[in-house]
């Protein structure tokens, strides 16, 4: 049986994102909070980042205002590498099939993250887009955001701009500076004609790599984390360094390896990102 309708793919095709419900089994999206609870426990004994990623970076980033009474646990690097609950949900599962009916048949896994925004959390993302940061041969990729919590209009919900997947790839340098978003105008555009991703626990938000988005301040007394994993297809080959190094990147997680390569030109240059800077520490994906 089929992952996603006709209609659904159509609009995703059409609009960049498509929201998805029940991407999860219930039994992992538990595991899933638990795990998160678990390491928001854990947070209470460190005042800095802490813990070491693939690459040598810290796992677990705090929030400014981090107290052992009152964590602030808001970004976890890596977190299939660490938990069965996520490894699962990145590769079995009703999310990564839905990936596959869009980019497939044969797709393979980038990179993956925990975004939580604490209620009156400050972090607000600003409008960019994931490809300049995450270039490939061709486009076809998705970012998967997982809605662990429910994610309302208050707890700082992803907002897209629908069909600007279709448009320009915009640049991250403004004045000589690297700011990891798009220029002021573009982002007036985009938060003029946002539309808002909401859903209980265990939706996802399936988005195109060139659609543009952003999201607010966490207003609500209610937490609002989602995982987020990145899927290629196989084809697509990437273009500069991975910006969450992993042991899992290029993993097939459906179809099989063809070791093809498809590369589709582009008409304007790449935003280079510069030396030491980090997609995660510049901007997040939700």
């Amino acid at each position: 049986m089929a992952a996603l309708k006709q209609s659904e793919i159509d609009f995703f095709n059409e609009h960049g994102y498509l929201m998805v419900e029940n991407a999860v089994d219930p039994k992992v999206l538990k595991n899933l909070t638990e795990d998160f609870a678990k390491w928001v426990d854990e947070s209470r004994e460190h005042s800095e980042a802490y813990g070491e990623s693939h690459d040598g970076r810290p796992r677990f980033d705090l929030e400014g205002g981090h107290t052992e009474s009152k964590p602030a646990l808001r970004r976890v690097n890596g977190p299939v590498e660490i938990s069965d609950a996520y490894y699962k949900a990145m590769t079995d599962s009703h999310m990564a099939d839905c990936v596959a009916e869009l980019i497939g048949p044969n797709i393979k896994f980038h990179h993956s993250k925990i975004n939580s925004k604490l209620p009156g959390a400050k972090t607000e993302v600003k409008w960019h887009q994931d490809f300049p940061f995450t270039p490939h041969s061709n486009d076809d990729l998705i970012t998967a955001l997982l809605m662990v919590d429910e994610v309302t209009d208050e707890n700082g919900p992803l907002e897209v701009l629908p069909g600007s997947h279709k448009g320009d790839i915009h640049s991250l340098w403004h004045d000589g500076v690297f700011t990891g978003a798009v220029a002021s105008d573009v982002s007036e555009q985009c938060q003029s004609n946002a539309i808002t991703c909401k859903g209980s626990a265990g939706s996802v938000c399936l988005m195109h790599t060139r659609l543009l988005h952003g999201s607010a301040p966490n207003l609500s007394k209610k937490p609002r984390t989602l995982f987020i994993a990145v899927y290629s297809a196989e084809d697509a080959i990437p273009q500069s360094p991975n910006p969450m190094p992993n042991k899992y990147e290029g993993l097939v997680v459906r179809g099989e390896k063809t070791s093809r390569v498809r590369s589709v030109p582009y008409d304007i240059e790449l935003p280079q990102i510069p030396k030491g800077a980090s997609f995660f520490d510049q901007q997040a994906e939700g």
